[in-house]
């Protein structure tokens, strides 16, 4: 059961990337299927009350600092609640390498879109509205994807799912 759970934290994520690439937004349903499936991964897992507790105040601290970063016009408001959902699933400290690889991931994207950027989309790719947006000189960052990929390289070092895989 706790693997069909992680397989949906995976897939969510991986969703948030594809959402946030093909239209420059994160639903919020997405997050709200992360938080979903925290609620029932954490009982599965053998956490206590003590350790959910400091899961759900890492994503609530995650939120407030995410939220201040979107009031500062720094993330979207998809990628804030993302991040925080995320935060909820790594806990302490597993959130700081989630962030680390968050922040690595997302600043090759941007690299890669720079320079992308500075040279002629492809004709093919031009009556593609996703693409074209993504390749838009100016144009925004889906940082959606740099915050999948630092979820996906950071969970499978993080306590919960160590000690999960461990119990069986």
């Amino acid at each position: 059961m706790l693997s069909l759970l992680f397989m949906g934290f995976a897939l969510t994520m991986l969703t948030a990337a594809f959402y946030d690439t093909a239209t420059m937004t994160i639903p919020n349903w997405i997050s709200g299927v992360l938080i979903l499936l925290f609620v029932a991964v954490a009982p599965l897992s053998g956490m206590g009350w003590h350790e959910i507790g400091l899961h759900v105040l890492v994503g609530i601290g995650a939120l407030a600092l995410t939220v201040t970063m979107f009031a500062l016009n720094w993330i979207g408001g998809g990628d804030a609640k993302l991040f925080a959902a995320a935060a909820l699933w790594m806990g302490w400290p597993d959130v700081l390498m989630f962030a680390a690889y968050a922040a690595i991931a997302g600043g090759v994207l941007t690299i890669v879109l720079l320079l992308a950027r500075k040279y002629p989309m492809p004709s093919h790719l031009e009556s593609w509205k996703w693409s074209a947006r993504l390749l838009k000189d100016g144009g925004d960052v889906p940082y959606g994807i740099g915050i999948c990929a630092g979820a996906l390289l950071a969970f499978p070092e993080t306590s919960l799912f160590l000690t999960a895989s461990a119990a069986g």
